[in-house]
């Protein structure tokens, strides 16, 4: 047999071969973890196997809770334990939604069938050095699902999931007593998001001040550790309507605070994917990165117009990196400084 004609005959015969035991591996950050919730579901459901998710110990609470998942994985620092556990599993597929050294190296240890996607590292290098546009018009998820054609699996149109468990749902009537926000607007708010992993996706605080002082109903701010101070910040000059929860709460009982507000403001963050997760109406701010990158707010066949995008367009030097930087490598921060803070506010409504 011709050495054609025996790669055809091994392909045909791996996709006959039963996938009872999947490792999905992703292992960071929020956002990026929600954006694996389509794949989750979908393996899960269409070939009712039995699946594992590898992630980093300090996401494995996002994972934990997903019905979809049978088993959860996580590492702490060195590689090597968790891969002596994971050759005892017999996985018949590992699905890559990682791709780096790491993951390299479980694929490698498991000699099993693997399926990874293309990250397209080359198209952003270009975007990002040269401004020379080669990027896919698709989502990651959806990049996800063709890395997926061999083995059948189909998007089913669903969007992304989050699930909270019942222990981290916030009362919000209660939460808004406690916290004497006495409004006429009932029990609802606008939630903003006002951390990001890196400083150039970060609205400036007079920016976010402006903001929260314009808007009459009442606000809930989130974020991590980081962003404690910012908040207090924030509340104390926008009024007593504005509520500081950064760094007070866990990433579920802020996902419990996203799912029940009337809108949410977020930077290119975790939780703005969260938000594309419940179906909520949307209002994303973009610094020096592009959703065009691939990381949009994803809400599956449907509802694709419940985000809007605030971005500046016509900056030469945006964007300046695929993820992030801690400061504007130009000096002006012209992508988030010059934000329309009115066109953000009409977005709202009444």
């Amino acid at each position: 047999m011709h050495l054609a004609g025996l790669k055809v005959f091994l392909l045909k015969a791996e996709r006959k071969t039963p996938i009872k035991k999947v490792l999905i591996i992703r292992f960071s950050s929020i956002g990026d973890i929600v954006l694996t919730t389509p794949i989750v579901r979908c393996v899960k459901k269409q070939l009712n196997a039995e699946v594992h998710f590898l992630t980093k110990e300090s996401y494995k609470s996002i994972v934990t809770p997903n019905p979809f998942i049978d088993k959860v994985y996580a590492l702490s620092n060195d590689i090597s334990p968790i891969i002596a556990h994971l050759k005892k599993e017999d996985y018949d597929l590992v699905i890559d939604l990682h791709k780096n050294f790491r993951t390299w190296r479980v694929k490698r240890a498991l000699s099993t069938r693997t399926i990874a996607f293309d990250k397209i590292n080359y198209e952003k290098w270009l975007m990002v050095r040269f401004k020379k546009d080669r990027l896919p018009d698709t989502h990651l998820v959806d990049r996800y699902f063709s890395a997926l054609r061999s083995i059948s699996v189909k998007n089913d149109g669903l969007g992304l999931s989050y699930f909270i468990p019942k222990i981290d749902r916030i009362d919000i009537p209660r939460f808004l007593r406690e916290n004497k926000v006495i409004t006429s607007f009932g029990n609802l708010y606008i939630a903003i998001a006002i951390g990001a992993a890196h400083s150039t996706k970060k609205l400036p605080n007079d920016k976010l001040i402006e903001i929260c002082k314009k808007i009459k109903i009442p606000i809930i701010l989130l974020g991590g550790p980081d962003d404690q101070k910012n908040g207090e910040k924030i509340k104390a000059t926008a009024g007593n309507h504005v509520v500081n929860t950064a760094g007070q709460l866990s990433i579920h009982q802020s996902a419990s605070i996203i799912q029940q507000a009337t809108k949410v403001i977020s930077h290119d963050t975790g939780m703005m994917h969260i938000a594309a997760a419940f179906q909520k109406e949307l209002i994303s701010v973009w610094g020096n990165t592009i959703p065009k990158f691939g990381f949009f707010p994803y809400y599956g066949s449907n509802n694709t117009d419940l985000n809007t995008t605030m971005e500046v367009e016509g900056l030469s030097c945006r964007p300046c990196s695929k993820l992030g930087r801690g400061f504007c490598p130009k000096g002006h921060f012209k992508c988030m400084k010059q934000q329309d803070v009115d066109a953000i506010i009409s977005q709202i409504g009444d």
